[in-house]
Parts: structure tokens; sequence; C-alpha cells
């Protein structure tokens, strides 16, 4: 190895460093010397993370060869921008106007925005805008706009138009934070690229630490003949190559499949490959070595030698008569459930005035993290395994891993990482078993990163879904009956199939009134990518059929779109699908509010198409479900000496807010303590000193975590006022021999009702959010790309906790709808391996015009009357661009996303007086066979 000294100038100081010429980039360079807040997600210049300046303009370092940059040049990484003591405008601005969610891109975006106003002090956004698109800058969690408005904002203090307190959130005169924009309490960290995320962490482990590389061989159904690693283990560097046959469990990772119709127990999916290969991204070995590059680079010389055995790409192919199964345990098809309300749809179906139908089909949309999987583990100093990474529940990933590796759960320990964002994926045990089962085989602490197009083969992906449906009404518009039968793709493992079909029996006909229907809802085995919990888990899937349909209809019956939603929206007194009343009724007064921008979009839209691009505008119902069946939460809040509060929870911060989400219900809680945010301090997602607060899933953590933080608050509240209605200081509660921290457990047991298995009817969350929404979007007919322009929504949270925490999640679940109607999936396996060859949208894909309207509902059982969001703001944006997409130019894409191939197709199909869309699914069986057959095999005998 032949190496070269280089000086640079880095942040003002000259650095001389020893470098790989031939191999090393800046960004190596710049993060062995400890500048890490340079981060690397797709190492291969799509994402911006690792900007730089290099002579005062911004370049992507990790694709920057250490051989092409001059010496002295001038570098400027975060570190270099401002610091903790001393920020620079740029990042009190992102602090300030919600630009930090998970904060991976963060210092990439501030650095590059540096480098904008450096010769461009007084930007327009659409400035703004063309910059971040030139220069590649992603992000995936707050829809860009936030960004847009902090360097504006960063702008005018540069300008000296603005003060730094200007741009700097002030408490009003009451104290309160909650229902604020109080910035989130770990932006700090983060704006200043101090925060240590998985790979930072990695690289700053003690000596001894092992590198990990994975073996994933390309091919998609394989029984296993042979592996060698005799040439791996050659390889200089080498520790071991640890394969099934080191794992002292049952090499299995658990996802238990509660079901009572489920035919598999969750227990078919191995940590490490044994037998056969089941998808594309499944583990066959794992090579340790002293040095990431010299395990990487015997993971190379790994050869498997396999079987070809048929792969059944999708649902459709293994349900095909003659398909064979792809696991011996169960059958392709290994669970099912139905929805039954009022009376048969057979018999009032044929006779209803109008009926409309049609065959649906929603992509398997990757999550496209910026940061891909990393993680490390090691034995703790009380001899528990301990497990770093992006876990989204860490409790239950210590549960469900011990079987699996061969250790008790009270010996596993799970922390979860400073995470660049998940979005469900990391609801997966998969991970966290891989590093304990590496770790305990080689007695030694191991950290493993990905490269980006391993992490898109080994995560799971949100579940694709067919769907056949239709609908009926009379002769006024108002819907009589329901019918569909969809299945859901699971891809090559269970995972969470039971959660998942228990959420989509709820949401086709959603939050309409529908008195009768007939449902079905399939999970599917097939040999390529695991479905896994994704923001608005199931309801993506059902809305594509069902928004769909209430646009046809109108159509056919010749009703405003917006009309005919209204006429059939649930009023007081109507069931949902499920049979139970609505947890509230705001439809009608949201959708009063609308009509008047619905009015105008339309005019609008209608006064400004051209030729050349026609417009058009969407409007779509949304909504999910906050929290689950029999769920609990705990959470700790305990007095310090110095009259702080310290609150130990494990709401998994994954950059949705847990950290300002914690803060917002404590300090509200304590308010009659007095107590400023300060002097709250925040102890989160470590299993061995943190309670069992629960996942990080299905828009519960707030309000779970929020009425447990109420009732311990209520706890230490009682137990330190004194008589006279003053309060105990610590040393009086120590002297009076009064505990001093006091546990809140909230759960649901009396608030939901389990989803009946032979008739779909229940109520298995205790409450609900709310989407109303309307976008506006163009077609171009020349390119047949489509881009949205606007979007106007108004959804019912209840009280709003925290105002930037909502709206970013609004605008970043708007970002991913929008990735998922027109460009994201992951079906081919090569070119959907990186970050834009599976459609991730930039920021000229997403609107900059965004506006998001709280229509507050208290939440009586709400921790001070909030629901949870997430999920709803990810429910339905998609169709409502499919929608726009019809109204501008007259063809419905059925089958997601609408690239512009199809609808180019679809064009050419209307000009022939055709309509182009997907014959009926066959879908394992006949839907009314499968009706009968449910009904004559009742789970309740």
């Amino acid at each position: 190895m032949r190496l070269k000294k280089v000086w640079l100038n880095i942040n003002g100081v000259d650095r001389i460093m020893v470098c790989n010429p031939e191999i090393d980039t800046l960004a190596d360079v710049l993060r062995r010397i400890g500048l890490t807040g340079t981060k690397v997600g797709c190492h291969a210049g799509q994402c911006g993370a690792c900007t730089v300046l290099l002579e005062g303009k911004p370049i992507r370092s990790c694709v920057k060869k250490i051989k092409n940059v001059p010496e002295y040049a001038k570098i400027v990484t975060i570190e270099g921008i401002g610091t903790p003591q001393h920020l620079h405008p740029l990042q009190q601005a992102w602090i300030t106007y919600g630009g930090v969610q998970c904060g991976f891109c963060t210092p990439g975006f501030i650095v590059s925005a540096q480098g904008l106003l450096d010769i461009n002090p007084a930007p327009t956004r659409e400035e703004v805008r063309a910059w971040f698109q030139k220069h590649r800058n992603l992000c995936r969690c707050t829809g860009y706009k936030p960004l847009v408005d902090a360097v504006m904002a960063a702008a005018e203090v540069l300008r000296g138009e603005k003060t730094m307190d200007d741009i700097t959130f002030q408490l009003g005169e009451d104290g309160k934070i909650y229902g604020t924009h109080y910035p989130k309490p770990t932006a700090l960290s983060k704006v200043t690229g101090l925060c240590d995320f998985g790979d930072d962490i990695g690289m700053k482990m003690p000596a001894g630490t092992l590198h990990l590389a994975i073996v994933q061989p390309k091919v998609s159904h394989a029984k296993i003949l042979k592996i060698d690693f005799s040439g791996a283990e050659a390889m200089p560097g080498v520790v071991k190559v640890i394969t099934a046959k080191d794992v002292r469990g049952t090499n299995r990772a658990t996802f238990p499949q509660e079901h009572p119709r489920a035919s598999c127990d969750g227990k078919i999916k191995p940590i490490i490959c044994d037998e056969k290969i089941f998808r594309y991204g499944d583990v066959v070995a794992v090579v340790a070595a002293t040095t990431r590059d010299e395990a990487r680079a015997a993971a190379e010389k790994v050869v498997v030698e396999w079987e070809e055995l048929p792969a059944y790409m999708t649902a459709l192919e293994s349900l095909a008569q003659g398909a064979q199964q792809i696991h011996a345990e169960t059958s392709n098809i290994f669970l099912m459930n139905r929805v039954v309300k009022g009376e048969d749809t057979r018999k009032i179906i044929p006779g209803a005035e109008y009926v409309v139908e049609g065959s649906f089909h929603s992509s398997r949309e990757p999550h496209l993290v910026i940061e891909p999987d990393t993680m490390q583990a090691y034995w703790d100093e009380e001899g528990r395994m301990t497990v770093q990474c992006k876990s989204q529940t860490i409790h239950v990933h210590k549960n469900s891993i011990a079987e699996g590796i061969g250790l008790s759960p009270e010996k596993i320990r799970i922390i979860e990482n400073p995470t660049g964002a998940s979005f469900g994926h990391a609801m997966t045990p998969g991970a966290p078993a891989l590093m304990a089962v590496c770790a305990m085989a080689l007695d030694a602490p191991v950290t493993l990163t990905m490269s980006y197009s391993e992490h898109q083969a080994f995560s799971g992906k949100r579940a694709p879904s067919y769907t056949n449906a239709r609908l009926a009404c009379d002769k006024e518009g108002r819907i009589v009956a329901l019918e569909y039968d969809m299945v859901l793709e699971h891809g090559a493992y269970p995972e969470d199939a039971t959660k998942l079909v228990d959420k989509a029996v709820r949401f086709i006909g959603n939050p309409y009134h529908v008195p009768n229907i007939n449902g079905i809802v399939k999970s599917a085995l097939s040999n390529h990518s695991f479905g896994i919990m994704y923001r608005g888990f199931g309801s993506p899937q059902c809305y594509t059929s069902s928004e769909a349909l209430m646009d046809m209809m109108a159509e056919k019956i010749g009703m405003d779109r917006f009309d005919f939603r209204y006429l059939n929206i649930a009023r007081p007194g109507d069931l949902t699908v499920n049979s139970y009343p609505y947890r509230e009724y705001p439809m009608q007064e949201m959708m009063d509010m609308m009509r008047p921008f619905y009015k105008e979009a339309v005019a609008q839209a209608k006064a400004e198409s051209t030729a050349s691009k026609k417009r058009g505008v969407g409007i779509v119902w949304g909504g999910y479900h906050v929290g689950g069946l029999r769920d609990k939460c705990e959470i700790e809040l305990e007095l310090n000496p110095d009259g702080s509060i310290t609150h130990y929870n494990s709401w998994e911060a994954q950059g949705q807010g847990a950290d300002i989400g914690t803060l917002a219900h404590t300090h509200e809680a304590l308010r009659p303590l007095g107590i400023s945010p300060d002097q709250i301090k925040l102890v989160q997602n470590d299993t061995a000193i943190t309670p069992v607060t629960g996942p990080a899933a299905g828009s519960r953590s707030h309000y779970m975590a929020g009425n447990a933080t109420i009732l311990a608050a209520h706890q230490l509240i009682a137990a330190m006022r004194k008589p006279d209605g003053s309060y105990r200081t610590y040393d009086e509660m120590v002297a009076e021999g009064i505990p001093t921290r006091y546990k809140g457990i909230s759960d649901t047991i009396d608030s939901t009702v389990l989803i009946d298995p032979d008739t779909g009817h229940g109520n298995a969350s205790p409450e609900a959010n709310y989407l109303l929404m309307l976008m506006e979007a163009e077609v171009d007919l020349e390119t047949c790309k489509p881009r949205v322009l606007s979007v106007k929504a108004i959804s019912d949270i209840g009280k709003v906790g925290n105002i930037l925490a909502v709206e970013g999640q609004a605008y970043g679940g708007l970002s991913h709808s929008i990735g998922f109607a027109l460009s994201e999936d992951y079906s081919d396996l090569k070119r959907h391996s990186t970050l834009q060859g599976a459609g991730i949208p930039n920021i000229l894909d997403v609107p900059d015009k965004m506006e998001y309207i709280f229509h507050e509902t208290p939440r009586a059982r709400g921790p001070h009357g909030s629901s949870g969001c997430a999920e709803g703001y990810q429910s339905v944006g998609h169709m409502a661009v499919i929608n726009a997409i019809y109204d501008a130019i007259g063809v419905r894409i059925y089958e997601l996303p609408a690239t512009p191939d199809k609808i180019k197709a679809a064009l050419e199909a209307k000009e022939r007086g055709e309509e182009l869309k997907p014959e009926k699914y066959f879908l394992g069986a006949d839907f009314y066979e499968t009706l009968d057959y449910m009904e004559n095999n009742l789970v309740k005998k």
C-alpha cells in the first residue's frame, strides 16, 4: 500500500494527514480525523448528506477522491459553520423553523445553504429550491418546505434585516410550551454536526472492535448446497466467517402471528439462512475482520453454491394455479380476514342504480431513509448482550430475538442509536438479531454499516396490494354497498402480517357511511422483499381503491366529486366499516371549511391549463387510527436533588419528535410546580434503564406516553404537595421517607374492542385522526410527466402538542405520498437499489406551496386533548395525486406508481377510444367462493 501525505486547510486551519490517494474520499479523510458531522448516506453522491465546501463551492465529499483535492485546498465542514455557543444564523433558523427531524441530512443542507448565501445573499424561495436540487441535497423527513423557510430567515439576519433573537423561539408570558413552536431539544446537536449517528459510533468504538460485512447471494429463491469461505478466511485481517452453524439459538427471528386464522407462527425467518434463500437480500454469512475494508473485501470471496428454485416475484405469481409453496410450513395465502356489515351485498349490488368497479395495485414502496442500516453489539459491564441500532421497538426486540440467538431476554439489552429516520423499517427484529449472533460467535464487540444497496435488499418494504373492488349507489347518489377482495403481498416472510390485516380491514370505505359491506383481506407470500411497517401502515393500500372508486362513482352519477363525498361522509349515528361508532364526527365541519378552497382550486386549474400542460384537482378523505388493542405504556418521572425532573421512557426517536413530545407532555403535566423546560431532563431508549413505553408506531406514542406522563405527574405532584399547598423539595422528600420516582402506566383495555375474525366488527384503537386533502397537479402532455403544484389540507388530530413536529410529519408524509404516487418502487432488484433509482422525490418534485389547517376536536381520553398524527398524514396523499391527474387529462392510473410511460400509454389508449386498466386480478380463488368458505369455517363456531 502506497500512502500520501496531504495538507488541507480545514475550517480555517492547515492540517496534515496521511491518505491512500487511490481509495480515500474526502469524506473518508474528514471523518477519520473526527469531523463526523459530515455524514455518509448513499456513498454514491446522490443524497448530499456529505456536502462540504471546497474552495467555497458545495461538493459531495463521499465521491470526491482525495487525489483530486488540491494541496492546501480550503474545506469548510459543518463544524466550521458554527458552534453550540456561537450558532450561525442558518443553524439557529434550522432549529427554529423545524428544519431538524431525524437530523441526518441537516449538516449537508446547512453547508450547502452556506455556499448559496455566500454568493447570493438575497435568494428567492425558487432559487433556494433550485440550489438544493442542483447540489442533490435530499431530505426524507421534512418535505423540504421548513428547510427553505430556514434559509430565507437566516438570509435576513445575514443581511442585517433581522437579529438572531428575531429568529429564535421565545417563550410566551405564560411560559407554556404545549401547543407552540417550541424547538426540539435534540436539534442543537444535529445542526452543529455533533450528534453521533450509528456509523459515527462505529468509528469511535474501542480497540478490539471487529468490523462486519454481510454476504447476500444475488438470487431470489434457492436451496443452499454449499458455502465455501476458505478464500475469505485467507484474506488479510479476517478473524472469522459466521454462518448459521454459529447461531446458538433457533436461528429464527420471531414476529408472532397471533391471528386465529394465521397458518404460520411467525418463526420462519432465519437470522442467517441455513437451508434456503427465500428472497434477494437474505444473509447467508457474515465476515468479521479488523477493518471495514478488509471485511468487505473478504465478503466478496465467499462462494455460495445453490440450486435455484422457482421465484414468485409478485403475489399474482405465487397465487397462480400450479404455484409451489414457498415455505413448507404454510400455504402461500397464510392469513385471511373479512368484513361483513349489513345485508348481503350480492343481493344489493345487482339492483343498484349505479355501480362502478376496478382493480387497483399499490407498489412495494421503499422507506428510502438517507442513513442505511448501521449498528453495534457487545457484552456490557453486567454481561448482557447489548445491541445499539435503529430499533423502533426496543423492548419488543429484546424479547423477539431471545429464542433465536439463544439467550434469555434478561441477558439482552437494546439501545437505540441516534437514528437517521426509519418510517417503520426498523420494526423488524432481523437486524439486532444478526448483530447479537455475530458478537456472541466472536466474543468481541462488532460494528456493521451496510452499503445502500445492501440496506435496500436487507430491509423490508411497504407490502404491495392487489384489490378488486366495486361500489354501488342509489339514484340519489348515496352509497348502498361495497365489495372488495384484497391481497397484501407480504414477500418472503410474515413479519407483521397480523397487524397489517387488522389495519387493512378498517380503511376501505373510511370515513364514509357505507351500510352494507362484503370484504376480504388476505396476506400472501412471494419471493420478494418482506412487508414491514411503514408510516400509514395498511391505510395507503386501502385508500388506493376506495378513493379511486369515490371519484369514479361521482363521475358516473354526474355529481361533483366534492358534493358526492359531502353527501356520503359519516355523520353522528353512522357506523364505521367495522360496525362501531366513529370516535368523532368532524367530517362535515371539515368539508365546510374546505369547500371555498375547492371551488377556487377547480376554477384556477381550469383557467391556468394550456394546450400543452393540463391542470387538475384531486380531493380525498383519509386518516388513521391511534394506538391499538391491549396497548400498554409506562414512563417514569424522578425528582432530582437540584429540583429538576428526569423523564425516563422508551419512546423511540426516529426523528418524528419523541424528544419534543416527551418534553412538552412533561412540562404541561408538571405546570403546577412552575418548572422551566430546561429543568426537565430526558433519558430515553435503553432497555436496561428505561421502562416499556412501547413501539414508536401506529401514531400511538404521543397519545400513550402522554397519558402515562400525566398519571406519573399526578403522583409526583401529590407526593410533593404539603398540607399548606406548597411543595416539598428533594431533601424534604428524602427526610420524610417519601419516594422521589413515580411510574405512570396507561392502557387501552377499557377503550378498545377486538376486531372479530369472522365479521370484522370491532373498534381496536382508542382514538383516530382525520385528513381531508385538496391537491392541484399538472401534466405535461409532451413528456407525460406529472407535477404536484400545491396542497391544502385540513386535519383533525385533537389538540396540537407541538406545531413544528406536527407540521413536519404533515410535510414529510406528503413528500412520501407524492413519491408513492409517481415514482417510488422496489420491484426491480438492480435498478431500485439506490435512492434515485428507487424514485425518491427531490426538492423540485415536492411543492413549496403546502398549507395544513388544524380542525381541533379535543379528545376526551387524549393527553391534554391530543390524539396522534403521523400515520394519517401519509394515508391518502398519493390518491390526491392520482385523482388530480385524472381531473387534468381524463385518464386513470390503476397501478402505482403513475410514471410517465404509464400515463403516455393511457393517453394513447384514450385516443383510440379505449381505457387502459388491469384485468380483474386472480387472487387465489373466486371472491364469493372465499366468502362462503369463510362463512362455513368460522373461528368462533
